[in-house]
């Protein structure tokens, strides 16, 4: 397993990169790196400001004769998604990532890999700290919590930043130009019950869905893969009929913004049944790896005698959560009108927890039309009112809006295709983007996405593909030389 990473070029890309990886920084813990790169633009003698919330500021003069280029803003985020395979026993808090090169790729040992968006962060500390780069005035902003609710997007103040053009270096497909992006909503529906006592002749199971890809809520979401709590929910309404299952525990998912791989749950059921149920769920299994048979060859169903089961949900309002879970969007719900291909409004069922008389499911709704978002709200709201719940709403933020007549867009395209030969696809993403934020606070910005080639972000086979990390590298570099004039 070949770990050097610092032997990949660009050299100091992957340096920094490197460094990233040896940092713990899921989403809300971001402290370690916060202080860094707070240390990292001292050390260079650039003026660094950490603002309220978190985020680190960087500034770097132009290089002599650049004095009068537009400013430019080198955007990424410092969090990643912290996601492990079931079998890999892993802190996120306090282990550093096991990073390796897999042939083209680079990737990491059972646990996502932080390209998204170490790669973006490592791009603007290489820039930062190079002394062989033409650029104008540049400015480096690194955001705290994207991941989890795009906490320093939302926070950073106007005035702090003086550039004219923003690079966000967030996106995953070298040789695309994104000028737009997704916005979102998270739903978190709540379900009050009753624990009762399980019948005492019960048998308790424990039952694991597990062994899906999972992946990124917004653009892994049109690969229509298995969703955990669905396939659970959908095993046990067929159960509670047929074998008189209780629910008493359910964890499923763990990630907003991650479809999820995996859900557990604790149930019981009744003396007699035992041979049937086991059966059933053996069948069922063989049911769903037919139907995942593309999208999810994974899948895994299995169910094991566990240890005393003392309380279950009441019946009523088992019934009513098992029919809202099912009844619950989730998928892609509408493509794009105006773009061919592009996702519009999705809805991802990430987390399920039944526990201690509380029945919880969270949502992240995402859209590039407003209406759309909010409606889609509005039905997983009804669902749960049917079940006698509520849905509250909570860090809603805008899309970005595609702007085709944007300078910075003719301007890289040009670029592009002097030094590749082609001209880069232009593209909107069905993903939360801090550009949508980031523009409500600086209207005046022009901006675009673009990165490397990363697949499977947000799940534990996340990797990117060394030789578009180079080419990213290049085409950056070469941007910079060429900001138009003031």
């Amino acid at each position: 397993m070949n770990k050097d990473l610092k032997s990949l070029k660009p050299e100091a890309l992957w340096r920094h990169f490197e460094t990233l990886t040896q940092i713990p920084r899921p989403s809300k813990k971001e402290e370690r790196i916060i202080q860094v790169v707070k240390e990292f633009g001292e050390k260079l003698g650039l003026e660094t400001i950490v603002d309220g919330i978190g985020n680190v500021i960087i500034k770097k003069p132009a290089t002599p004769g650049m004095e009068n280029r537009k400013g430019v803003v080198l955007q990424g985020h410092l969090d990643m998604v912290p996601q492990a395979n079931s079998d890999k026993e892993f802190n996120f808090e306090t282990d550093p990532i096991e990073a390796y090169i897999d042939g083209d790729w680079v990737t990491a040992d059972g646990t996502t890999l932080g390209a998204d968006n170490g790669m973006g962060v490592a791009a603007a500390m290489a820039v930062l700290e190079a002394k062989d780069i033409a650029h104008g005035p540049i400015e480096a902003l690194f955001t705290i919590d994207e991941e989890t609710g795009m906490t320093g997007a939302f926070s950073l103040k106007p005035g702090m930043l003086q550039g004219d053009i923003l690079l966000n270096m967030d996106s995953e497909d070298e040789g695309e130009l994104y000028i737009g992006c997704a916005g979102g909503v998270n739903a978190n529906s709540k379900v009050k019950y009753t624990e009762v006592d399980a019948p005492q002749d019960d048998l308790n199971y424990k039952i694991t869905v597990a062994g899906l890809k999972g992946g990124h809520s917004g653009i892994d979401i049109p690969l229509y893969r298995g969703n955990a709590n669905k396939i659970l929910f959908r095993l046990f309404r067929k159960a509670a009929k047929n074998y008189s299952l209780k629910i008493s525990e359910v964890e499923g998912g763990s990630l907003r913004n991650a479809i999820p791989r995996e859900a557990h749950a604790k149930v019981t059921v009744s003396k007699g049944n035992e041979e049937g149920f086991l059966k059933f769920v053996k069948d069922f299994e063989a049911t769903l790896k037919s139907e995942y048979a593309t999208a999810d060859p994974g899948l895994k169903i299995s169910v094991e005698s566990t240890g005393n089961i003392s309380k279950v949900m009441d019946g009523k309002s088992q019934s009513a959560f098992i029919n809202a879970i099912i009844g619950c969007p989730n998928n892609v719900i509408r493509m794009s009108s105006d773009m061919e291909g592009l996702v519009e409004t999705s809805t991802n069922l990430a987390v399920v927890t039944v526990k201690d008389g509380n029945a919880d499911a969270l949502s992240l709704i995402r859209s590039s039309v407003d209406s759309a978002k909010y409606d889609l709200a509005d039905m997983i709201d009804s669902v749960f009112a049917l079940a006698g719940g509520e849905t509250i709403l909570e860090g809603d933020y805008p899309g970005w809006k595609p702007n085709p007549d944007s300078a910075i867009l003719k301007e890289m395209k040009e670029i592009y295709n002097n030094k590749f030969g082609k001209i880069p696809d232009i593209k909107a993403i069905h993903a939360g983007l801090e550009c949508g934020l980031l523009g409500g606070v600086y209207p005046n910005f022009d901006m675009i996405s673009f990165g490397p080639t990363i697949r499977f972000p947000h799940s534990p086979d996340e990797k990117v593909n060394i030789k578009t990390v180079e080419m990213f590298w290049d085409f950056l570099v070469e941007t910079l030389k060429h900001i138009p004039k003031k």
